[in-house]
């Protein structure tokens, strides 16, 4: 049970707050002075992929992920926002938060010259240079052979996956078989 004193003095510091309280909230002069200074506060914030776009060209790949991360919560997680995610990604050097990323871009959209091309530079990475080149080559044949960056992936990735083929490594030491046919003939068998 709650002691009247205790009661009364809940009631009255309640009343003396909604007192103080004025009902309709900031004035324009209050809202001016928390305004920090250089900034106009009423005004439509810049796009945040644009953002991104302009510091990963700086090389501001941080910065430029926490940009597309904010267009992300602005716009939705659209293929161009996970393509921009995804990049930022590849070039941090988190190679399998960008391949998901990416993937999930392609999926949304197949058309995505830039996601399928940074696609394939993280398959390359890895690894898989096969996989690499197919998505270089999707890549090539939707930009036109038009950038320069897509072309030289590409034949990156036809070079080193022809000379996988060709590697000493790669090969396998066929056995050889000297099996006679008869008086004075041999023949040589192989198992390939």
């Amino acid at each position: 049970m709650i002691a009247p004193q205790a009661l009364a003095w809940a009631v009255m510091m309640l009343s003396a707050l909604t007192a103080c309280q004025s009902s309709q909230g900031l004035g324009a002069s209050d809202v001016e002075r928390n305004t920090p200074y250089g900034t106009n506060g009423r005004a439509k914030a810049v796009d945040g992929l644009l953002v991104g776009h302009r510091l990963m060209a700086a090389g501001e790949y941080d910065l430029a992920l926490r940009a597309y991360l904010r267009a992300a919560a602005e716009q939705g997680m659209s293929a161009d926002v996970l393509a921009s995610i995804g990049t930022a990604d590849l070039h941090l050097g988190r190679l399998g938060q960008a391949e998901q990323i990416l993937r999930r871009a392609v999926e949304a959209d197949q058309t995505l010259v830039p996601a399928l091309n940074n696609l394939g530079v993280v398959r390359m990475e890895q690894g898989q240079i096969g996989e690499a080149r197919v998505l270089f080559q999707r890549a090539f044949a939707l930009d036109s052979g038009e950038t320069d960056s897509i072309r030289e992936n590409l034949k990156r990735a036809i070079a080193q996956s022809e000379a996988e083929v060709y590697t000493s490594g790669n090969l396998k030491k066929p056995v050889m078989k000297l099996v006679r046919r008869g008086q004075g003939t041999y023949v040589l068998l192989s198992q390939l």
